[in-house]
C-alpha cells in the first residue's frame, strides 16, 4: 500500500468518462493512486476503460467529472506534457519519415532529449536509420514509438498494448529495456496488457479496472501474501463464508477458491498460495454470483 506522503506517479478522484457517441459511462467514480518508481500493470477485460484511462493521463481526453493527475499536474498542460509520454495502440508516425527523421522530430520538440536510448532501441531492433517509417512491419513500429518516447526521458511512461504485436523474444527485450531504464532513472511505468504471465515477473503494483470501475490498487507483493487458492469438498463450503472469496469453481465434487482469508479458514482444504496471473484472472472473472451461493451453502 501507499504511505500518506508517497508521491504519486498517477492519481485520480471520482474520475468519471463517457462517450457521447456510445452512451454510458467507460469510466466512473474512479478512485487510486500508482506511487512512482513502479512498473504497474493497467489490467482490464476489453472495454473495461484501459485505453480511456491512459487517454485521460496523456491528456488526449478530458474527465467528465473528478479529476486525474499524473505527477500531481492536470494532464495536457506544458507541465505535464514534458514530463510524461504515451504510447497509444495506433502508434502515430509519419509514414513518410525515414527513422531517422522521427529521431531527429523527437529532439526538436523534446528540450531534454537524449539520443543515447532511442538510437540503442532502434539499433537492437535492426531497424535501418534510412527506413522509412511506412514500410515498416508492427512491431518495428513499436519500437521505433518506443524509442521516441523514451528519447524525451519522461519521468512517467504510460504504455496502452504496446506488446501486443510483438513476438515473445521481442516482447522480451522491449521489457529488458524498458525495466532498465525503470531502474536507472526511477522512470514509472503504467503497461496496458493482457500478457498476464510476463507482467507477473516485470510489474510490481496492479491497477485492476472492472467495468469502468477500480477493481485494485494494490502492491503486488501484498496481492500474493494476501490471497489463499484452497482446494477441498464442495461440502465444507460454508467455510468460506466469513472470507473475501474472489472466485470459486466446482468440478464434481470439488471446489476450488481463491479467498482473502479473514482470520482462520476452518475445515480440511489444501491451501497454496496463488501467483499473481491466477489473483487477477480470479480478480477479473468477478464474485458477483458468490454472495448467494455461499448463503445457499451455509
Amino acid at each position: 500500500m501507499t504511505g500518506p506522503d508517497e508521491p504519486a506517479a498517477l492519481s485520480a478522484t471520482g474520475l468519471g468518462f463517457r462517450y457521447r457517441a456510445r452512451g454510458g459511462w467507460a469510466l466512473r467514480d474512479c478512485g487510486f493512486t500508482v506511487p512512482r518508481g513502479r512498473i504497474t500493470a493497467l489490467v482490464g477485460r476489453n472495454g473495461a476503460g484501459k485505453s480511456t484511462l491512459l487517454h485521460l493521463a496523456g491528456g488526449l481526453l478530458r474527465p467528465a467529472e473528478g479529476e486525474i493527475r499524473a505527477l500531481d499536474s492536470v494532464p495536457g498542460t506544458a507541465s505535464a506534457r514534458s514530463r510524461v509520454a504515451l504510447v497509444t495502440q495506433d502508434k502515430p508516425l509519419y509514414p513518410r519519415f525515414t527513422v531517422a527523421d522521427t529521431l531527429r522530430m523527437g529532439a526538436r520538440l523534446n528540450s531534454r532529449w537524449d539520443p543515447a536510448v532511442p538510437e540503442r532501441v532502434v539499433r537492437e531492433g535492426g531497424i535501418a536509420p534510412g527506413a522509412r517509417v511506412g514500410e515498416l512491419s508492427p512491431g518495428q513500429r513499436t519500437r521505433v514509438a518506443l524509442a521516441l518516447a523514451l528519447g524525451k526521458r519522461p519521468e512517467l511512461l504510460l504504455l496502452d498494448e504496446p506488446l501486443a504485436d510483438l513476438d515473445p523474444v521481442v516482447r522480451g527485450e522491449v521489457m529488458a529495456t524498458l525495466m532498465t531504464e525503470a531502474a536507472e532513472r526511477e522512470l514509472s511505468i503504467v503497461l496496458s496488457s493482457h500478457v498476464l504471465p510476463e507482467l507477473e515477473e516485470t510489474c510490481d503494483w496492479v491497477l485492476l479496472l472492472r467495468d469502468g470501475r477500480v477493481g485494485l490498487s494494490e502492491d503486488t507483493g501484498t496481492l500474493r501474501e494476501d490471497h489463499l487458492l484452497v482446494t477441498g469438498h464442495a461440502d465444507g463450503a460454508a467455510a468460506l463464508a466469513g472470507h473475501d472469496v474472489v472466485h470459486r469453481r466446482t468440478h464434481g465434487r470439488q471446489l476450488t477458491a481463491l479467498l482473502r482469508p479473514r482470520g482462520p479458514l476452518d475445515g480440511d482444504w489444501h491451501v497454496t498460495h496463488p501467483g499473481l496471473e491466477e489473483i487477477l484472472l480470479g480478480h477479473l472473472r468477478g464474485a458477483e454470483a458468490l454472495a448467494g451461493d455461499l448463503k445457499e451453502a451455509a
